[in-house]
């Protein structure tokens, strides 16, 4: 048999179509649709920090929510310079678990039962488990969890709340306040500003989005967090530029004075913050951005 040599070998092999030497075509994976992790953890000192996606919305007509008091023209051109549409978005629901070893602390209960406690399951809890859950204010998408057909969601659970926050939606008479939030009026705990829910959770007043709407700074062996929960609804639209009116800010002067004194004590602390309607996994940091202030999203810093 003749000896072939190394050129002609090279020529032999080109000549080979690449489909021949490719693997037999196997079946089609079936398209699965979008879908989306449903928690994220990280550490916090001692602390266990679990954010939870609870749901999401589609939301239209975005200029009658955000940027009330700013020409069409002005909220069309920032929202092309953030690569956004001014015509459509997404929103965000995302209550937060803190297991302080001592505690497992829900803050906010979510739209209703089914979605957050599929979003706890999906994190390793379930309902019975805590032992604290913390209204940071009236909402329906903040108190909708709290029963599940009629019985409290969090069987074991005590509560807190702010005082402010209780006393204005009580006397209010609202039908989602009066049949989630006042079945629980003998086991909540009224919070005033600067006291603790629990060790290392402490309320800070933020009012404006609702008459007692309150933040929580969180710390634990010298590292800080703050929950800023609706104190700023979007990262462009709302944090960015703090005087732009939201049309869900009760008391539209006292929300932008709450978000300036606020964000600025994250961007000067340099603190990690969460925000409940941030893009999820709605964990980041707040810069200070000329006369406002800029979303850093969290880029691996937390992942300890």
């Amino acid at each position: 048999m003749p000896r072939l040599t190394r050129r002609q070998t090279l020529t032999a092999g080109a000549a080979v179509p690449l489909a021949a030497l490719a693997p037999a075509a196997q079946a089609d994976a079936p398209m699965l649709g979008a879908d989306f992790a449903m928690h994220r953890r990280f550490t916090l000192g001692g602390f266990e920090v679990t954010t939870l996606l609870v749901g999401t919305s589609p939301a239209n007509d975005l200029q009658s929510i955000f940027g009330m008091n700013v020409s069409a023209e002005e909220f069309a051109e920032v929202s092309a310079a953030n690569f956004i549409s001014p015509d459509q978005a997404q929103f965000f629901f995302t209550p937060t678990v803190i297991n302080t070893g001592a505690d497992l602390v829900l803050f906010d209960t979510g739209l209703n039962a089914a979605g957050t406690t599929g979003a706890l399951a999906a994190a390793g809890y379930t309902p019975d488990q805590i032992d604290l859950v913390v209204l940071t204010h009236m909402h329906g998408d903040h108190i909708g969890g709290m029963l599940s057909d009629g019985a409290p969601t969090f069987p074991n659970a005590r509560y807190a709340t702010g005082r402010v926050e209780y006393d204005a939606w009580a006397a209010a008479g609202n039908d989602g306040f009066n049949q989630n939030v006042r079945p629980f009026a003998d086991q909540m705990t009224f919070l005033e500003d600067g006291q603790e829910a629990a060790s290392g959770l402490t309320a800070m007043a933020a009012f404006g989005h609702t008459p007692g709407h309150m933040v929580y700074r969180i710390e634990s062996q010298g590292e800080g967090l703050v929950l800023f929960a609706d104190l700023a609804n979007h990262p462009i639209w709302s944090l960015a530029r703090p005087d732009w009116e939201v049309r869900f800010d009760m008391d539209k002067e006292a929300a932008a004075a709450s978000r300036r004194r606020v964000l600025s004590m994250i961007a000067a602390e340099r603190l990690p913050a969460i925000g409940y309607h941030m893009p999820f996994p709605a964990m980041g940091y707040v810069a200070t951005d000329g006369d406002g202030f800029r979303w850093v999203p969290e880029a691996g810093q937390l992942m300890g």
